[in-house]
C-alpha cells in the first residue's frame, strides 16, 4: 500500500474513532463475514465442470488438449507449436521448468517474459467452467507477463483445478492464499477487440493464441496451488 493511501485511510479511521491500522480482530471479522456470506442466486449448472470448461474455452477461440499426466505435457506443447509452425523457445513459469522439455525439442527459460518472446508457458490458479476462463495470480514465481506479452500463450492446468463458477474461484483463492495478491487476471481466450469498424481482431492487446493443456486430476503438484 502506498504511503499516500495509508495516510488517507488512517485519517478516515481516526474520524471514526479507530486506530490508524486495522486490528487483528477487525481482519478476522471481515474474513468471517466473507466465508459465511451466502452465494447469490445463479443460473442452473447441471453440467460436468471439465466438459463445460473445454466447451466454453474452445468457444472463446482457445485450443485445448487433455493429457494423462504432467509428464506428458511437454510432448503435447511440442505438438501444438510444431503444428502451427511456431517457435520452440519459450519463457516459462519456474514451477514447470523441471519437466523434460528437452526431450520434446523445446527450450524453456524459467523467467518473466520479455517483449522479444514469442511463446509464454504458464500455469493458472484455477479455471472457471461456467465461462471457460483461466484465473492467474501475480507473484514472483507467477509473472503475469508470461501470459500477456508473447503472441502465443500456453497454459498448463490440472483438471482438479477446474471450479464451477466465479464464486468458487474466489473462495478457493481466499482459502489457499488469504490476502489477495497485487493482481488477479482473468484470461478468456486470445486478446480481442472490435473497436475498429466493429470488426473482431485477435491479438490487439495480448496473445493471438491461447492453448490450454489439461492433465489428469490425480496428478496435481502441490506447488500449483494458488
Amino acid at each position: 500500500m502506498t504511503s499516500a493511501r495509508q495516510k488517507i485511510l488512517a485519517r478516515i479511521r481516526e474520524r471514526q474513532g479507530k486506530p490508524a491500522e486495522p486490528t487483528a480482530a477487525e481482519h478476522e471479522a471481515v474474513r468471517a463475514a466473507i466465508q459465511t456470506q451466502a452465494i447469490s442466486p445463479r443460473p442452473a449448472a447441471d453440467w460436468e465442470p471439465l466438459a463445460r470448461f473445454v466447451e466454453r474455452a474452445r468457444g472463446l477461440a482457445s485450443t485445448v488438449e487433455e493429457v494423462e499426466s504432467l509428464a506428458a505435457v511437454p510432448a503435447a506443447v511440442a505438438r501444438y507449436l510444431k503444428s502451427g509452425g511456431l517457435p520452440l523457445d519459450a519463457a516459462c513459469w519456474p514451477e514447470f521448468a523441471a519437466l523434460d522439455w528437452g526431450a520434446a525439442g523445446i527450450r524453456v527459460e524459467p523467467r518473466e517474459a520479455r517483449s522479444s518472446d514469442l511463446v509464454g508457458i504458464s500455469g493458472a490458479c484455477c479455471a472457471i467452467a461456467e465461462t471457460g476462463t483461466l484465473m492467474t495470480l501475480s507473484g514472483a514465481a507467477t509473472p503475469a507477463s508470461t501470459s500477456l506479452l508473447p503472441e502465443t500463450h500456453v497454459a498448463i492446468l490440472s483438471a482438479a483445478r477446474i471450479v464451477r463458477g466465479m464464486e468458487e474461484a474466489w473462495r478457493l483463492v481466499r482459502a489457499e492464499r488469504g490476502p489477495l495478491p497485487r493482481a488477479v487476471n482473468f484470461i478468456s481466450g486470445p486478446s480481442r477487440t472490435a473497436d475498429i469498424e466493429q470488426t473482431v481482431t485477435l491479438g490487439a492487446h495480448g496473445p493471438y493464441r491461447v492453448h490450454i493443456v489439461l492433465f489428469a486430476r490425480e496428478h496435481l503438484p502441490a506447488e500449483s496451488k494458488c
